[in-house]
């Protein structure tokens, strides 16, 4: 194996022992093995640890770089720094504790980055929630500082990204991986694959925290994106009308 693997997968953990062992499977079943896998466990009280731990042989066997770690911190982008300060490969992802790499997903991206001939800062490809909706849009700055148009967890990050921009602020709680990539701007590289590759689950804390989800989006495009206060907080009263509407909706149909 090389000194540097080409990828490095990022999970977080925080007691997710009903989910975490197929998202593990869908790594350790890549058929790319140049790339090393992280686990940052927040402290879990369940099973969770227990069953990273058991994973230990088959990614030797693979010899495939497997490490971990369990202990407190203050929140998700804590954690997310903490796994990029351990890294060492040229390319990393965000793969949550629910979230499932398709079958070939790695050689998908591998093969789209050898043949890439300009400097990225990040590639992404499609991807689908678990209720069956799919994220499939090319990177548009016009669109991208009004509102997150991408799943971050279809994303890998250029290393040199995190060097050039630094690491995830940590008094964000919900939308600091929309803030990291508004600090390039209109500046930023992208590279869209329009390929399924990963099934995200919907147990992240965005799903079940919008109001805050959409109150972070709105602090980032002001402090970041540098965005006009009035646009940004006409942004947020739309989302919430529309966030409202549906749910009444859904309400009267269900």
């Amino acid at each position: 194996m090389e000194n540097n693997p080409f990828f490095t997968i990022i999970t977080v953990s925080f007691n997710s022992e009903k989910t975490i062992k197929e998202t593990i499977h869908s790594v350790l079943n890549q058929t790319e093995t140049n790339f090393e896998y992280i686990l940052i466990d927040g402290k879990s009280t369940d099973k969770t640890v227990e069953i990273i731990k058991n994973f230990e042989d088959q990614f030797k066997e693979k010899e495939i770089s497997y490490q971990w770690v369990s202990e407190k911190d203050t929140g998700i982008y804590n954690a997310f720094n903490k796994g990029i300060k351990l890294s060492k490969g040229n390319w990393i992802s965000f793969l949550g504790s629910d979230d499932i790499y398709l079958k070939g997903a790695l050689n998908t991206y591998k093969n789209h980055l050898v043949r890439i001939s300009k400097e990225i800062d990040f590639i992404h490809s499609n991807v689908q929630v678990e209720n069956g909706k799919i994220f499939t849009d090319s990177f548009k700055w016009k669109n991208f500082k009004r509102k997150m148009t991408i799943a971050h967890v279809g994303c890998f990050h250029n290393k040199e990204y995190f060097i050039k921009y630094g690491l995830f602020n940590e008094t964000y709680k919900i939308a600091g991986d929309y803030e990291l990539l508004l600090r390039a701007k209109e500046y930023l590289k992208t590279y869209w694959i329009n390929e399924l590759t990963v099934i995200m689950g919907n147990q992240g804390i965005s799903n079940h925290q919008i109001k805050k989800v959409y109150l972070e989006t709105t602090k980032a495009k002001i402090e970041t994106a540098n965005s006009t206060i009035f646009i940004a907080k006409m942004d947020y009263y739309l989302w919430m009308l529309k966030y409202q509407a549906k749910k009444l909706i859904y309400a009267f149909t269900k």
